[in-house]
């Protein structure tokens, strides 16, 4: 039964176990042990119920009390363990933070922000266009009709859901950025120079060179007096930027439905996989008919345009042999950039 006397043992008690309290663990278990709702001293103040009733009121005086007293003394306990600011002592303020591991740019962004600034030194503006295109932009205003051959070049995703009367499909995900400049020469007047960039995709069989998602990033010039000459020199300026100044480059005679005359791109460097020749990309002079299907004059007007893999700069930027690296979530791989 709890009596006076019982409740002055139990604060006697707990105060001898507080004093030998080392540590905030220690005191929480002995609160739990004495204060808690299951503790000693709540059963305790439970049993006054049972005493006579000329007994219960000094028991309940007691009980108070004693409850009122361990309180205070588990409140000052906590503060000599713990402190004024409420951190224990053993804790060091001066000492530095927790620290964690920092975010890393993608190589692929590193190179993109890199492009940006080459092309924005050179008067080119960067724009942008859908990643998910209709037909004609994609194909039918870059001279790819329904049945032309060059669209095997691209084997090419569909969007499910946009077949039209006639069996073919009216939208799929861009095969390369030169919608965007459809796009942007349809909305305004030459003189032009801009840039744009973004994914790719195409029906690839993956491996270490091909990927069926991939960045392209894509120049058009248009004025009165843009030649083949002027794309040699930009291109060569912008790569020589990117991949250092000892860098060479070709032009092959090659063909795209957009351009005439056309050119693929290789280069060639002491620093890149041993001066062996090496492609990036295509380029020429824009087809007459691309300036008619967007309203531009070619008897006036003239430009070229350019597209280059990303990736494949990157890979040589970086000594990196496997394109799929690129797309893995390693974050060993981010932490070297």
């Amino acid at each position: 039964m709890a009596t006076p006397a019982q409740f002055k043992q139990l604060v006697t008690e707990a105060s001898a176990k507080l004093a030998a309290a080392k540590n905030p663990p220690q005191l929480e278990r002995l609160r739990v042990k004495y204060l808690g709702r299951k503790g000693e001293l709540a059963t305790a103040l439970r049993e006054i119920a049972a005493l006579p009733e000329r007994q219960r009121q000094a028991a309940g005086k007691a009980g108070n009390a004693a409850k009122r007293e361990l309180t205070q003394r588990f409140h000052d306990a906590a503060s000599e363990l713990t402190g004024a600011g409420g951190q224990p002592d053993s804790v060091d303020p001066t000492l530095p933070g927790t620290t964690y591991p920092r975010g890393h740019v993608h190589p692929i962004t590193l190179v993109l922000n890199e492009v940006e600034d080459i092309f924005h030194g050179l008067g080119f503006d960067v724009v942008e266009g859908p990643e998910v295109e209709d037909d004609w932009h994609n194909f039918e205003s870059l001279n790819m009709g329904p049945d032309h051959s060059a669209r095997d070049m691209q084997d090419t995703f569909y969007v499910a859901g946009s077949e039209k009367a006639d069996g073919t499909f009216g939208l799929l995900p861009r095969t390369h950025t030169s919608g965007v400049q459809i796009r942007t020469m349809q909305e305004r007047k030459p003189p032009l120079r801009i840039l744009a960039h973004g994914k790719t995709y195409r029906n690839e069989n993956e491996d270490a060179t091909h990927s069926a998602v991939f960045h392209q990033f894509e120049g058009l010039m248009v004025d009165e007096t843009t030649t083949f000459a002027d794309l040699k020199g930009v291109l060569t300026g912008a790569i020589q930027s990117l991949l250092g100044e000892q860098t060479k480059l070709r032009f092959r005679p090659s063909f795209f439905p957009y351009t005439e005359p056309s050119a693929e791109i290789d280069v060639s460097s002491p620093d890149l996989r041993g001066g062996e020749w090496l492609e990036l990309g295509g380029a020429g002079m824009v087809h007459p008919q691309v300036l008619k299907n967007v309203g531009c004059d070619p008897q006036r007007y003239q430009g070229f345009a350019f597209g280059l893999g990303v990736e494949r700069i990157a890979m040589l930027k970086y000594g990196i042999e496997d394109l799929r690296t690129f797309f893995r979530p390693d974050v060993r791989i981010l932490e070297q950039f």
